[in-house]
């Protein structure tokens, strides 16, 4: 006889569980998508069926992954689309900035609250003599990347960049969007909103490429990243000490790796899995460790985010502190990467990470004269040697500051420092290779398809996408298969997922 059927776990599958959530890479994940895409297809000539159950399933999708506080994100949507629309049509500029400052209080204020509460009783704690106990606050996952993406909208119709949309309905689908509602790519409401009247017909080439991202994404994140955190990373930055400075390098190398691998592992993803729904999302990556200067390397690396801060913070305390010209542009540039350092966490290594690299940039700005005069005394200047060591010393001057991305504390980050540069053992070397070969092998071809040419990556894509679809099929379910291999029992959770 055949099995019953245990409509209690059929019924758990709907309900969140905060011990298992749903998100990109679980086995539910797939189920879910695979049913998304088959309703999606049945209301391929009904435009607003196909929006409102996309909207559901985003909706949906979000319950099961942060229980509650998907009416969080419903109020998010709510109050950003109807403030918006009260910012132009006011009719004074008094009452237009005077809703404009409400919107960014609100947002803010809420985005502190959940993130920065305990933290800031932390500091109240060092500095003075009391003893705040620290809230029992949970941090809904994906709050910093939706409330920016909510923010833009406000933002630039508050600059007359952009009217307000006319439908709610739409405005909702650009912030419950699931494929990047999580951690990304910080999307623009012109851009996205345009799609949503686009039709959804597939080509060939979209499909391939969106197999293709999904693919690399999965092999990033389980088969890279997971592994070398489990089985080696997460071991030295917890223990430093109990390490020589040869494997807390190596750690080093391993961590940035890692955070590559998770966050722009996600970036792929959400390309490929909202390419297969009709929208085309924005990139979030581009080769970051290939930057030759620090600056380039934030037009390469969180893209999304690196240019919502350029036009939205950075360029307005550039404009306000004009008077004091470079020095002026150097307050800005501190300013933006202390919220940068911020934006990723309460916590003093993100801080400090965020301050480092504004003392990177503006250390570049007023030394960019002087370089180049060294350069070209040298008859270096637009030479492929040069731009090689600038890139060498870029991506080790990004690599030191990941220590601090992965690092329990500071103490812990200058732990591995001591240990790197006065207790280093280089005779450890090939006891870790022997030890950890697979960690190994793994971190060498992971910088190793990031350093290739771009050509490299192309020629892959456009091979899939020629290949037939049963042929495309047959790929992706041996990409899961190696991914299964690697994949440890309890998933991992993203990086990103708590900024």
């Amino acid at each position: 006889m055949p099995e019953a059927i245990d409509f209690q776990k059929v019924i758990s599958l709907f309900i969140y569980d905060k011990t298992d959530p749903l998100l990109f890479g679980s086995s539910l994940f797939l189920f879910f998508f695979f049913f998304v895409l088959v309703v999606q297809r049945i209301f391929t000539n009904q435009k607003a069926m196909r929006i409102y159950s996309l909207l559901f399933f985003s909706l949906f999708f979000y319950y099961k992954a942060a229980g509650i506080y998907f009416l969080l994100l419903v109020f998010t949507s709510g109050f950003n689309y109807f403030l918006g629309k009260a910012i132009y049509e006011s009719r004074t500029a008094l009452a237009k900035k005077i809703l404009f400052i409400t919107t960014i209080i609100v947002n803010l204020g809420l985005l502190g609250y959940f993130k920065y509460t305990n933290f800031f009783l932390e500091i109240i704690n060092d500095l003075t003599v009391s003893s705040f106990e620290p809230l029992k606050i949970f941090l809904p996952i994906g709050i910093s990347f939706f409330t920016f993406k909510a923010l833009s909208y406000v933002i630039e119709i508050y600059m007359e960049m952009m009217e307000p949309v006319k439908s709610f309905r739409d405005f909702s689908l650009f912030v419950f969007f699931f494929p990047n509602l999580l951690m990304g790519p910080i999307d623009r409401a012109p851009q996205f909103l345009q799609q949503i009247e686009n039709d959804t017909a597939l080509t060939k080439d979209d499909i391939g490429r969106a197999l293709f991202l999904i693919m690399l994404g999965l092999i990033k994140k389980f088969a890279i990243a997971d592994y070398i955190a489990l089985n080696f990373n997460e071991r030295v930055f917890n223990f430093p000490l109990r390490f020589t400075g040869v494997e807390n390098l190596l750690a080093v190398y391993g961590s940035a790796l890692q955070i590559y691998c998770d966050f722009s592992g996600y970036t792929d993803m959400a390309l490929g899995v909202g390419l297969l729904l009709g929208f085309k999302l924005m990139d979030n990556f581009n080769r970051p460790f290939l930057a030759n200067t620090v600056a380039e390397y934030w037009r390469r690396w969180h893209i999304s985010l690196s240019t919502w801060l350029l036009d939205y913070l950075f360029k307005p305390l550039q404009i306000s502190f004009r008077a004091m010209r470079s020095w002026g542009t150097a307050l800005a540039l501190f300013i933006t990467f202390f919220a940068v350092g911020l934006w990723h966490g309460p916590n003093w290594t993100y801080i400090f990470f965020g301050i480092m690299h504004s003392f990177f940039l503006i250390f570049g700005m007023f030394t960019q004269k002087l370089r180049r005069n060294i350069t070209d005394r040298l008859h270096l200047s637009g030479t492929k040697f040069h731009k090689v060591l600038q890139i060498i010393f870029v991506f080790h001057l990004l690599v030191f500051t990941a220590i601090l991305f992965s690092a329990p504390s500071l103490q812990y980050a200058l732990d591995m420092l001591s240990q790197i540069f006065t207790y280093f053992h280089p005779e450890v070397f090939p006891q870790f290779v022997g030890a950890y070969t697979t960690i190994f092998i793994l971190m060498l071809l992971g910088y190793l398809f990031h350093f290739l040419p771009k050509t490299v990556e192309e020629k892959i894509q456009k091979s899939i996408i020629a290949m037939p679809l049963l042929l495309q099929a047959a790929l992706f379910a041996v990409v899961i298969w190696v991914v299964v291999q690697f994949k440890s029992a309890d998933m991992m959770p993203f990086i990103y997922f708590q900024f």
